[in-house]
C-alpha cells in the first residue's frame, strides 16, 4: 500500500499542495493532519501508523511535515527502516530511488541525508540562540532593566546594582543570610548571583 501524509500548522494553511502531490504519486490512501510539528502525537498520523505494515511505502512533500524536530525525525525514520516500511520524501531525492532491492543502500545513503540534515539544523539553532543573545545584549536598560524598542516591553530580571548587590554579598559572607535568601531578596536567580560573585 501507498500512504501519503500530509500537514499544516494551523486551521487556516491548505493542503491542497499536499493533496495534489498525493494524486501525482498514486497514493491508495491520504492522512492529514493540521496541527503543530513539534512532536508527533497527532491523530491522523498516529492512525496511519497503526496500520502500516512491512512493505508499505508512506510518502511526505517535505521532512518537515513528518515534524520540526531532528531528534523525532530520526526516531521515526529507525521505526519506519525497523519494520520494512519504505519512507520517501520528496526533498530528499534518494528517498525517491527504487535500488532494486538493494534495501540496504537506499538506508545507507538516506541516513547520511538524515545526519547532514541534522547537523545542518543544529548549526541554525545556534546561530538562532546567539543572534538572540547578541540582540538581547544590545538592549538599552531603562529603569534597571532590559528595554526592546521593537514590541516597546521590558524583559529579562532587573540589573542589580553592583553597590545594592555587595551589601547583600557582605552578609551572606558573615553567615547572617543564605544565598538563597539574598537571590530572594534581590530578585535574582542563583546562576545570577554567582556571576556577580565573580565580578566583585
Amino acid at each position: 500500500m501507498k500512504y501519503y501524509y500530509a500537514r499544516v500548522s494551523t486551521k487556516e494553511q491548505n493542503l491542497d499542495r499536499q493533496f495534489k502531490a498525493a494524486e501525482e504519486c498514486g497514493a491508495d490512501r491520504v492522512f492529514a493532519d493540521k496541527a503543530s510539528g513539534k512532536n508527533l502525537d497527532r491523530e491522523e498520523y498516529q492512525k496511519m501508523k497503526r496500520i502500516l505494515k512491512e512493505g508499505d511505502e508512506v510518502f511526505f512533500l517535505e521532512l518537515s511535515r513528518l515534524g520540526r524536530n531532528m531528534t523525532d525525525i530520526r526516531e521515526e525514520i529507525q521505526w519506519f527502516d525497523r519494520n520494512g516500511i519504505i519512507w520517501r520524501s520528496e526533498d530528499i531525492p534518494s528517498s525517491m530511488v527504487d535500488f532494486q532491492g538493494q534495501d540496504w543502500i537506499r538506508r545507507l545513503v538516506n541516513n547520511l541525508t538524515l545526519e547532514i540534515m541534522g547537523t545542518f539544523a543544529e548549526q541554525e539553532r545556534a546561530k538562532i540562540l546567539e543572534r538572540q543573545r547578541q540582540g538581547f545584549d544590545a538592549m538599552p536598560i531603562v529603569n534597571g532593566k532590559k528595554f526592546s524598542k521593537k514590541t516597546g516591553r521590558y524583559c529579562g530580571r532587573p540589573e542589580v546594582e553592583i553597590s545594592e548587590f555587595s551589601k547583600f554579598f557582605a552578609e551572606q559572607k558573615r553567615g547572617i543570610m543564605t544565598v538563597d535568601e539574598c537571590c530572594r531578596e534581590l530578585g535574582i536567580s542563583r546562576a545570577t548571583w554567582y556571576n556577580k560573585v565573580k565580578a566583585v
